[in-house]
């Protein structure tokens, strides 16, 4: 008996000690511990949500008719290539209509429903047929992009360095991004945002309209110089710009470039990019690396194209066009440019991601103060503080000396959650604190009811340390059932719940699970400690 009650003591002393030490990071204390302690110890402790320590709130709409629009482009351009491996002289063009192929006759539509059964004929009048995308393949383009963002969105917040934070889907084409504790705000948003389509383009300088382009224009004149130069643009070529920024003075300005349309390579062969230093000019730059069939296709670009200038483009803006000195194999690339090393990074980031299937908009921005999170803290800690005292205070009233064993579990299941919440890093929101309330409830409640079948045994004449294991033996199934039925509930909350529904879920689940450890062993460990030292011949309850 007495060696089993040692045993249940030392379990306790562990869980306790393993506790303190995984809670230390969230304690103002953990600053002053010896580094070695903060190398080798737990130092990751519980992260307050967005409404306790402030961050982000957005809410993102997947523009998916943008990428059933890319969609049905690559579709065009894959038919007018199969068209003419097979001999078929056709005119294939994308517009706002759909796919317009012309002329109309049985080999060209037989060609287009061998290779693409998801077009549907709309009309064929007029000597031309006219495609689009069937019904169910644009519902599965816009369902996959709204996938496929979130994805990215996820992978960007990682290797952004956001701690817990929150991202799912609202409904079919809306996804809510919550980071909490984010310092800056707006460098977040463009990260997030950022379409990150990268793209490789030859520049046109052989076409007189280049000469003709001013070397650059300033920021908000783009519009106009394409207006102006727009009627005498080929209809292959188009004018873009890159963002410089003078190093001495600070002004910026949009150098001009008339760049050829058809892409050669997209980023979508990327396999690496970081960001390195360039020991020259002491500026940050981007390295690429592509996977096999991008090296050789970059190998093949560079090779065609000597002595030409190649645009690398994100986002329709041109970062770099270096001119190609000579064949690049090895699959590397340098994208440079007068960014700073957050931009550097942020690009890198964005590049390693991926790329989003489609443009996203801002439905809605809002920034949580920490200010409203604090004073739900300090109100929480002062009504916990409250409430403990009234607890044990009636506890030690009611049942006396058992009382006091009853507050010593109710401290432990305290220590126990937190050690717990900690070790896995948890998220504690305002709904998290409701749920750690709502077990500390459960845990009194247990020990209300062995203390009441302990004071029937007794009334029944049985001695203390017979009252003691009698009156734990028949509420026993009684607490596990409550317990476990809660524990499910918990369990289904943290399945199909999300955000702070999750965090309720998570406290509640942990907070049943260590009060059956509390109630069931705790305290009994310490009747026992106390029938095992001597005679009792009277329970104090």
């Amino acid at each position: 008996m007495k060696k089993n009650v040692r045993w249940r003591f030392i379990l306790i002393g562990i869980t306790a000690l393993l506790s303190i030490i995984f809670f230390l990071p969230s304690t103002p204390v953990f600053q002053s511990m010896p580094e070695w302690w903060k190398k080798n110890m737990p130092n990751k402790g519980i992260t307050l949500g967005l409404d306790l320590q402030g961050g982000l709130h957005l809410v993102f709409e997947v523009e998916g008719e943008k990428a059933v629009d890319v969609t049905a482009e690559r579709i065009a351009a894959s038919l007018k290539e199969i068209l003419e491996k097979k001999g078929l002289k056709a005119e294939v063009k994308k517009d706002a209509l759909g796919i317009t192929i012309s002329p109309a006759n049985n080999e060209i539509k037989k060609a287009v429903e061998d290779n693409y059964p998801i077009l549907t004929l709309i009309d064929s009048g007029g000597g031309r047929f006219l495609y689009r995308l069937s019904d169910k393949e644009i519902n599965r383009i816009k369902d996959s992009s709204a996938d496929q963002a979130l994805e990215t969105i996820r992978n960007r917040i990682d290797q952004f360095g956001v701690s817990e934070p929150t991202i799912h889907r609202q409904s079919t084409n809306e996804i809510v991004v919550q980071l909490p504790g984010v310092k800056e705000p707006k460098r977040a948003i463009e990260v997030i945002g950022k379409t990150a389509l990268l793209e490789f383009k030859l520049l046109d300088d052989e076409n007189p309209i280049a000469a003709q382009l001013p070397a650059s224009v300033l920021p908000g004149d783009e519009e106009k110089l394409i207006r102006e130069f727009g009627p005498k643009i080929p209809i292959e070529d188009e004018i873009l710009f890159e963002r410089v920024v003078n190093k001495e003075t600070g002004r910026v300005t949009k150098r001009v470039y008339l760049v050829k349309k058809q892409t050669l390579m997209t980023g979508d062969l990327l396999t690496e990019a970081r960001v390195n230093i360039d020991t020259r000019f002491n500026e940050p730059y981007v390295s690429i690396s592509f996977n096999p069939a991008g090296a050789k296709l970059f190998e093949q670009i560079t090779a065609a194209n000597i002595k030409k200038r190649l645009a690398i483009i994100l986002d329709g803006n041109v970062y770099s066009a270096p001119v190609i000195q000579d064949r690049i194999s090895g699959g590397n690339a340098q994208i440079t440019g007068t960014f700073s090393m957050d931009e550097a990074k942020d690009l890198a980031i964005v590049l390693r991601a991926g790329a989003l299937p489609a443009p996203m908009k801002i439905l809605q921005n809002v920034t949580v103060g920490p200010s409203l999170g604090r004073d739900s803290i300090d109100a929480g800690v002062k009504a916990g503080i409250i409430g403990a005292i009234l607890v044990i205070a009636f506890m030690i009233f009611y049942y006396k000396l058992s009382g006091l064993i009853a507050d010593f579990a109710l401290v432990l299941n305290i220590l126990l959650l937190l050690g717990a919440m900690a070790s896995l890093n948890a998220t504690l929101t305002m709904p998290g604190i409701a749920g750690v309330i709502l077990a500390i409830g459960m845990a009194v409640d247990s020990n209300v009811l062995m203390f009441e079948r302990m004071r029937e045994e007794i009334r029944a004449g049985k001695t203390p340390r017979a009252a003691v294991d009698s009156g734990y033996d028949k509420a026993f199934l009684t607490i596990v059932d409550s317990h476990v039925t809660t524990l499910i509930t918990a369990a289904v909350l943290f399945q199909f719940g999300t955000g702070p529904i999750k965090g309720f879920a998570v406290t509640l689940g942990l907070g049943v699970a260590i009060n059956l450890f509390t109630a069931l062993i705790g305290t009994k460990t310490v009747f026992d400690l106390i029938n095992s030292r001597r005679e009792v011949k009277k329970l104090s309850i």
